[in-house]
């Protein structure tokens, strides 16, 4: 039986990350995708386009969605990149579009939701936000490349933070090279 996901892309740099995940999962899993309007907005002005996926695509005001209940049940959520408002709302549990609404009912359900937040530097709330999400059940998995694979591209360490995603949902993947140890 095919795994399932649920992608969401919120407003925040780094929707590079988004794509290449898509490009992966919509292989070999059915996968639900949630884009916010400003995502929509950042990723055409970073040049990346969301589009043309094997991936249902749902409106982010669609609260009505299957994946919206407990009772739909799928094999975990990223949220990717998470902007600081969307990780506020769900650190606070303000369930206001699909998005957040989704996630929301991952944390209720103990399934695995994954929030690769992208901001820097981080203020106290930010910090305190991540804290709230992760207590209340969420992985926080900021944007942060290794180098010990050493990456020759911007390619290179998009998927190094998309191989992390990928391990914590349990897909097999060959975008890096695991750790091995020095000079190996």
């Amino acid at each position: 039986m095919k795994k399932e996901f649920v992608v969401g892309v919120t407003g925040a740099s780094g929707v590079c990350y988004a794509r290449r995940l898509l490009e992966v999962l919509c292989k070999d899993a059915n996968v639900h995708l949630i884009i916010s309007d400003v995502a929509g907005q950042i990723a055409a002005h970073e040049g990346v386009d969301l589009s043309g996926f094997a991936a249902t695509y749902h409106d982010i005001d669609a609260i009505a969605a299957g994946i919206a209940s407990g009772s739909h049940r799928h094999d975990g959520m990223v949220i990717i990149p998470c902007s600081s408002k969307t990780l506020a709302a769900i650190a606070s549990g303000y369930a206001d579009n699909l998005i957040t609404r989704t996630a929301d009912v991952c944390l209720k359900e103990q399934r695995k939701c994954i929030l690769v937040t992208r901001e820097m530097p981080l203020s106290t709330i930010h910090l305190k936000n991540m804290l709230a999400a992760q207590e209340a059940g969420a992985t926080i998995m900021p944007a942060c490349p290794g180098f010990y694979h050493r990456p020759k591209t911007v390619d290179d360490m998009v998927d190094m933070v998309v191989a992390r995603v990928l391990d914590h949902l349990n897909v097999e993947h060959t975008l890096v090279r695991r750790w091995s140890g020095y000079d190996a």
